[in-house]
């Protein structure tokens, strides 16, 4: 949730909410992002945003992106995660000096300027009485203060079974099967047979 409103992936302040305005940005997430965002963010000259998550504030973050579960780090740009059932909010915030600072922060994904949080509840403040908010990609105008929570388990999510990247699901384990594997008796001689009891007619 954030304020009243639901939201299902992801809700973007300051410099990720410029990107998510682009009518590119439907079209190409990642090139769109990667290209916009170092301008955006060292000619950023909206509110000054804070953000509480998990206990720990950030002052002054020209991009802030809240999400439902977090990012793979690797990302910045905000397009991967391994997983959507681990029912925590994922904050990533972006503060840096230059456009060249910005390139290299996104390209490794980790460095100074660089904020990774969790947390069940997000609350962004700015010293305006409203800032625009992208919200799975519709972007509004919001009052101040902007309050994210999360509802695990409110929403089933179905995938492809064969999706790519999960590895092959293990065997069942066939209980009938391991009984009569563990009824096995050795004889000296080595040979291995069923106590008389448990033999079925046809074995017999």
């Amino acid at each position: 949730m954030i304020g009243d409103r639901t939201f299902v992936n992801n809700a973007s302040f300051g410099a990720y909410a410029e990107v998510v305005r682009s009518p590119a940005y439907r079209d190409d997430k990642r090139g769109t992002t990667l290209q916009m965002l170092p301008d955006l963010l060292k000619g950023h000259r909206g509110a000054r945003l804070s953000a509480l998550a998990g206990g720990v504030r950030i002052e002054g973050p020209q991009a802030l992106l809240v999400s439902n579960d977090p990012y793979g780090m690797g990302d910045i740009a905000g397009l991967g995660r391994p997983r959507l059932d681990a029912g925590t909010l994922g904050v990533v915030a972006v503060c840096v000096d230059s456009a060249r600072q910005a390139v290299a922060l996104i390209g490794r994904g980790h460095g100074h300027g660089l904020t990774a949080l969790t947390g069940e509840q997000v609350t962004v403040d700015a010293d305006a009485p409203q800032i625009p908010v992208g919200i799975d990609g519709e972007t509004i105008m919001m009052p101040t203060p902007v309050r994210c929570t999360i509802q695990p388990r409110a929403l089933r999510v179905v995938v492809p079974r064969q999706r790519p990247g999960i590895p092959a699901p293990k065997a069942p384990l066939e209980w009938p099967r391991l009984r009569q594997l563990a009824s096995f008796r050795t004889h000296p001689d080595g040979r291995r047979t069923q106590p008389a009891a448990e033999r079925s007619p046809q074995a017999s």
